[in-house]
C-alpha cells in the first residue's frame, strides 16, 4: 500500500509518538528504535511469504503470526522467546538478532507497538516512502543528545550532496567502509534513479556494500537497505581496520567510495601494524582514509567527510596529502560550516579524489551559512537545498571572491606544496578579528562609551520622570 508525502509525514509522526510514550516509561529512543527494528523484520518477513510466496527465512513458531493475536504476560513472554531463538539461528538471521533482548517490559506498550506496525503494509510502500519512513526516524534518533547515535549518524543532506558529486552509476561497485545506518548506501540507490529491469535490481543486490564495527548501527544499517529493496544487504559486521591493507586484492576493489568515518578515535598498535609505516598513525579518521586509497580500483573515485584537523595536519597527515597529490587525483575540497549540529559541534571538509591519476592541483569551495543563518539548530536543521550552491558551482567550477576573501579558489601542487600541505589556508572561513589598542587609547575609548552611555540613562530618566510629572529636585 503505497502511501504518498503526507501520510508519509504522518507515519513517521506516529512512529515517533510511540517513541515519547515509551521514553515516558523508562524506554530509550535507542532501546525503542532497535525493538522497532526486530518487529519490523518478523512483519517483513510474514509480508514477503504472502505477497511473493517466498518460504519464511523465521522458524514457524517464531513468526509474525505467532506475536500479533497475544496479549499481556503471553505476548512479552513468547517474544522474549522469539528473541532467544533468533539470536542462535545461524546466517542472516542470527546475525541480525545477536544478543536481541526485550526492553519493553510492559506488555500494554509491547502491544501498542506491535499493532502499529501491523497496520502498515511495509513491502507493499513505495520504497522511497518506506525508505524515508525508517531514515527519518533514524534521523531523528540521531539527533537525541540522549540516545548518543549522533556518532554514527550524517546529515542526509550532506550525503545527497556528496553522492551528487561523486555521481555513482548502476554496475558500479560502491561500499561504505564506515557505513554506520547505512545512509550513504541509500542515498546512492536512489541517485541511481528507478530499476526497472529484474537485471538491474539483482545487479544492485551484488554490487552494494558496507561494513560497520558497531552493532547497533549494523543491524539498523541491514534493515534500512532492505527496506530500499536490498534483500541480503551485502554489510559485514567487521571493523575494517583490521585487516592489513596490502591483502586487498583486484577482487576486493571497489569503483566508488562514500564515507564519513569516524572522528577523534584512537587506534591501538595492532591496528596501526595493518598499514604501511609512512601512514601508522592512531588516529582513526586518517587510518580509514588510507584504507579508501586501498580499495579503489585504478580510476576509482571517493567522496569522504574529513574533520579540519586532517587540513591542517602535519606528519603523518602531510604524507598522505602527498600521497593523494600523487597518486591519487586530489581535485576538489569542500570546506564546511558546522553542519553537524545540534548533535555535534565539529568544523569538517568534503575530499574528493581519483585513484591513478596526479592532481593538476585542488579546487577549494567554501559553503557559508544561509543568508540570516548563524548556526543549525534542532529547530532549524541542515537541509537539502543549503547544498544547492555546492552543486550549482560544482557544475561549472570558478573562482569566487566575497569582500576581498577567496570563497572559491584553484590551487596548483606547487602553490600546495609550498603551503606545506597545509590545507587549512585555503578559502578558511572568515575570522572577525579582535582589534587591540594601546592601553591610553583603550582608555579614552572606554572613557568617551561610559559618557555616552550615562546620557542615555539621565535622558531615559528624564523622559520617565516627565510622564510621572515628578518635578527634578
Amino acid at each position: 500500500m503505497a502511501k504518498n508525502a503526507t501520510s508519509e509525514q504522518s507515519l513517521i509522526k506516529k512512529v515517533w509518538n510511540m517513541a515519547t510514550v515509551l521514553a515516558g516509561q523508562g524506554v530509550g529512543f535507542t532501546d525503542y528504535i532497535t525493538q522497532l527494528t526486530y518487529l519490523l523484520f518478523l512483519k517483513m518477513d510474514e509480508e514477503n511469504v504472502e505477497l511473493f510466496e517466498e518460504e519464511s527465512a523465521i522458524p514457524d513458531d517464531c513468526t509474525w503470526n505467532s506475536l500479533r493475536e497475544l496479549d499481556g504476560m503471553d505476548l512479552l513472554e513468547h517474544y522474549e522467546e522469539i528473541l532467544r531463538r533468533l539470536s542462535r539461528e545461524e546466517g542472516l538471521i542470527g546475525t541480525i538478532y545477536t544478543k536481541a533482548v526485550n526492553k519493553i517490559e510492559q506488555p500494554v506498550y509491547l502491544k501498542k507497538v506491535i499493532t502499529m506496525i501491523d497496520e502498515e503494509d511495509w513491502l507493499g510502500m513505495d520504497v522511497d516512502v518506506k525508505g524515508a519512513i525508517y531514515e527519518g526516524i533514524l534521523e531523528k534518533n540521531g539527533q537525541d543528545k540522549k540516545s548518543g547515535a549522533g556518532q554514527y549518524f550524517t546529515p542526509r543532506p550532506l550525503i545527497n550532496a556528496m553522492v551528487d558529486c561523486i555521481r555513482p552509476k548502476i554496475g558500479e561497485t560502491v561500499c561504505d567502509p564506515a557505513c554506520g545506518t547505512g545512509g550513504f548506501l541509500t542515498s546512492t540507490i536512489a541517485h541511481m534513479g528507478s530499476i526497472t529491469t529484474t537485471e538491474q535490481l539483482n545487479t544492485l543486490q551484488t554490487t552494494i556494500f558496507g561494513w560497520e564495527k558497531k552493532p547497533l548501527p549494523y543491524l539498523l544499517a541491514m534493515t534500512n537497505l532492505i527496506l530500499h529493496d536490498i534483500e541480503t544487504p551485502q554489510i559485514r559486521h567487521i571493523n575494517s581496520l583490521n585487516r592489513p591493507v596490502t591483502d586487498y586484492s583486484a577482487k576486493d576493489r571497489v569503483d566508488v567510495i562514500v564515507a564519513n568515518p569516524p572522528f577523534g578515535g584512537a587506534e591501538d598498535d595492532a591496528v596501526k601494524q595493518n598499514f604501511p609505516a609512512e601512514f601508522s598513525t592512531s588516529e582513526t579518521a586518517d587510518l580509514f582514509l588510507v584504507l579508501m586509497m586501498y580499495l579503489l580500483k585504478d580510476k576509482g573515485r571517493c567522496g569522504v567527510v574529513l574533520p579540519d584537523g586532517f587540513m591542517f595536519g602535519d606528519g603523518v597527515k602531510a604524507a598522505i596529502k602527498k600521497r593523494m597529490l600523487d597518486e591519487f587525483g586530489l581535485h576538489t575540497i569542500i570546506r564546511l560550516p558546522q553542519v553537524f549540529k545540534p548533535y555535534a559541534s565539529v568544523n569538517t571538509n568534503l575530499l574528493f579524489f581519483q585513484k591513478g591519476v596526479p592532481s593538476r592541483g585542488v579546487w577549494f569551495y567554501r559553503l557559508d551559512y544561509p543568508e540570516g543563518v548563524k548556526s543549525f539548530t534542532k529547530t532549524r536543521p541542515i537541509l537539502d537545498k543549503h547544498f544547492d550552491p555546492v552543486r550549482e558551482w560544482w557544475a561549472d567550477k570558478q573562482p569566487i571572491v566575497v569582500e576581498g576573501k577567496d570563497k572559491a579558489r584553484f590551487f596548483t601542487v606547487d602553490e600546495l606544496v609550498a603551503l606545506n600541505y597545509d590545507f587549512d589556508k585555503c578559502c578558511p572561513f572568515p575570522h572577525e578579528e579582535e582589534e587591540i589598542l594601546e592601553p591610553a587609547e583603550l582608555i579614552a575609548r572606554y572613557q568617551s562609551e561610559r559618557a555616552e552611555l550615562n546620557a542615555n540613562i539621565d535622558r531615559i530618566l528624564t523622559e520617565i520622570s516627565a510622564m510621572l510629572e515628578v518635578k527634578e529636585s
